[in-house]
């Protein structure tokens, strides 16, 4: 499955949100940890003044100093996994993806958002250019104010988004995995909807007045699909497996569902295609890493 949890931090409390979900999976998968805090002297340039900017230089020793005693202090905190801490110079999201890339079994673990001077880890910003630029597995966790930052965090079930294509069910070895080593019970979900256009007069690809025809169709589609997926899992030697099927916005639905039930790990596939539905980074999986306070496992789908 993963060989290794890189665990990028900023220092700020937001930062370490991830931190009960990097213990827990390093605990249960008994995998090393990595550590790791950038120093971007670029940006610290821009916010000091023209007097400091004459010692950028030890500035940036100085805070490479503090980020490895801060890193030391986090690292006490996991039990019993090697922990490794790594303090590199550079722009925050290209040393994440460097630090993690010569090693595709290794999965980067970060909040969505976190400020301490100058570094910034916010979705739109380092995360975003993480997601978009790694291969590796991702698993973001969005900073809310009222999650912890100590102990491990309980996982309880896995939530597994489909849009019914091949590129989507590439998530699937790593939830079967996932799910037998920490003892989760997976749900496969898939959101249906009238496509874009059906509304449309003179088109013809749908009429209006069958609508609902078209999507008792879409829904008996979706619960077969789902029903083989369910059955394949279980065949594979999952035991709680179940599904769920919705009619409405992929992005809406996988939401307000995650939000029914707490202690979830929602793990999906970063695009995919399926007909008229459509996954793309910036849409789907980022909505979804945006506005859902359980983790979310993004898997790079192959290209």
């Amino acid at each position: 499955m993963y060989k290794k949890i890189l665990v990028p931090l900023d220092g700020s409390p937001s930062a370490e949100k991830v931190l009960p979900y990097a213990r827990a999976l390093a605990h249960r998968l008994a995998l090393p940890v990595d550590l790791l805090a950038v120093v971007d002297i670029v940006e610290m340039a821009r916010s000091i003044s023209a007097a400091e900017g004459l010692i950028i230089n030890q500035l940036a020793e100085d805070e490479e100093q503090r980020s490895a005693a801060y890193l030391d202090g986090i690292a006490r905190s996991f039990a019993a996994v090697p922990v490794h801490c790594l303090v590199t110079t550079g722009h925050a999201a290209n040393s994440i993806v460097e630090s993690a890339a010569s090693d595709p079994d290794t999965l980067i673990a970060m909040a969505t958002h976190g400020r301490s001077g100058v570094d910034r880890f916010l979705l739109g910003s380092v995360a975003e250019k993480v997601l978009r630029g790694e291969t590796n597995s991702l698993l973001l966790v969005r900073a809310s104010e009222a999650a912890r930052t100590d102990g491990e965090a309980v996982l309880k079930s896995v939530i597994v988004p489909l849009d019914g294509s091949a590129l989507a069910e590439t998530i699937l070895p790593v939830v079967e995995e996932a799910a037998t080593k920490l003892q989760l019970e997976v749900v496969l979900f898939r959101a249906y909807a009238v496509p874009f256009g059906a509304y449309t007069v003179g088109e013809g690809f749908y009429d209006p007045l069958n609508l609902e025809a078209f999507l008792a169709r879409l829904r008996e589609e979706t619960v077969n699909y789902l029903e083989r997926k369910t059955t394949e899992l279980k065949r594979n030697g999952l035991a709680k497996v179940s599904f769920v099927a919705k009619q409405g916005l992929s992005a809406d639905e996988i939401i307000k569902f995650a939000g029914e039930t707490p202690d979830n790990l929602i793990a999906m596939c970063s695009h995919g295609y399926s007909g008229v539905k459509r996954w793309v980074l910036g849409s789907v999986t980022e909505t979804v890493v945006r506005h859902l306070c359980d983790p979310v496992l993004v898997l790079r789908a192959p290209c």
